[in-house]
C-alpha cells in the first residue's frame, strides 16, 4: 500500500511545472490531493490533467498574495498531511534597473506567499511542510540578486519553521534550471540555446525537468529524519 493513502496533500501553485509534477506523483501514490492557484483557467486545465492519472484531485482558487484570502481558504480547508508550496513570481532583473514595484512584488509573492501559507494552513503535526527556493540562494547571477536573497530567505525560514513547528517537519527543495513552462515567454530558438549552454557546464549534461524536483519533494515528505534542510537538485549547478 502507497506511503500516501489516506492522506490528505495541498500543493499550493500546483497548476504547471513543479507544482503540477508534485501533485501528480502525490495523486499516482493515492493521495487525497489539493492543488490550489489563482487563476480558475489553470485550475481547470490542471485538473483535467490529473484526472487521467485515476486519483483523486481537486482545485481551489487561492491568491496566496492575499492576508486574507489565505486566512479564509485556510479556515475552511481543514488539516492536511503535507503541504507543498511552489507558487511564486520572481520577475529577474538588475536591482538598479528592475522597479521597485516589481521587486517588492515578487517578495511578496514567493517569501510572503509561502510565509502566509505555513503560518495559517494547519498541517499534521506527524506531517511535512515544503517550500520551494532556487539555487541561486547559493549561486547567484549578474542580475538575480533579488531571486538569490528570496530563495536565501526561504532556506532560513525552512530553518526557523522547523523549530518553531516541531515535531512538524519543515524542508525546502532548491532547484537549478528547469526545463518548465517558466520559460515559455523567451523566443524559442533563444531558450533552446540557453538550455544547450548550461548542460554544457552541468555535471550532468543536461537541465532538469520538473519530475526531478517532484522527486526530492516526495522523498523529503516521507522520510521522517529530515527537517530544517534544502535539498538541491541542481544537476550540480552549485559546484559548476
Amino acid at each position: 500500500m502507497s506511503a500516501y493513502a489516506d492522506q490528505r496533500v495541498l500543493v499550493v501553485g500546483g497548476t504547471s511545472g513543479v507544482g503540477l509534477a508534485t501533485a501528480s506523483e502525490f495523486v499516482v501514490q493515492g493521495a487525497d490531493t489539493v492543488i490550489a492557484s489563482r487563476s480558475p483557467q489553470r485550475l481547470e486545465a490542471a485538473l483535467a490533467e490529473l484526472a487521467g492519472l485515476g486519483g483523486t484531485a481537486t482545485g481551489q482558487a487561492l491568491d496566496i498574495r492575499s492576508d486574507e484570502g489565505v486566512e479564509k481558504f485556510a479556515a475552511a480547508a481543514g488539516e492536511f498531511d503535507h503541504v507543498v508550496v511552489t507558487a511564486g513570481e520572481t520577475p529577474m532583473g538588475r536591482v538598479d534597473a528592475l522597479p521597485l514595484s516589481d521587486a517588492y512584488a515578487a517578495m511578496d509573492s514567493k517569501f510572503w506567499g509561502a510565509y502566509r501559507i505555513a503560518r495559517a494552513v494547519r498541517v499534521k503535526s506527524s506531517g511535512s511542510l515544503t517550500l520551494l527556493a532556487g539555487y541561486l540562494s547559493q549561486r547567484p547571477g549578474k542580475a538575480s540578486a533579488l531571486q538569490s536573497a528570496i530563495n536565501a530567505a526561504l532556506e532560513a525560514l525552512v530553518r526557523g519553521l522547523a523549530l518553531e513547528c516541531a515535531p512538524l517537519r519543515v524542508n525546502a527543495v532548491s532547484p537549478g534550471l528547469l526545463r518548465t513552462p517558466l520559460w515559455e515567454g523567451m523566443e524559442a530558438t533563444a531558450r533552446e540555446h540557453m538550455y544547450e549552454a548550461v548542460a554544457r557546464r552541468l555535471p550532468v549534461g543536461r537541465v532538469g525537468e520538473a519530475a526531478d524536483v517532484a522527486q526530492a519533494v516526495l522523498f523529503l515528505s516521507t522520510n521522517v529524519y529530515a527537517t530544517g534542510t534544502t535539498v538541491y537538485v541542481d544537476g550540480g549547478g552549485t559546484i559548476a
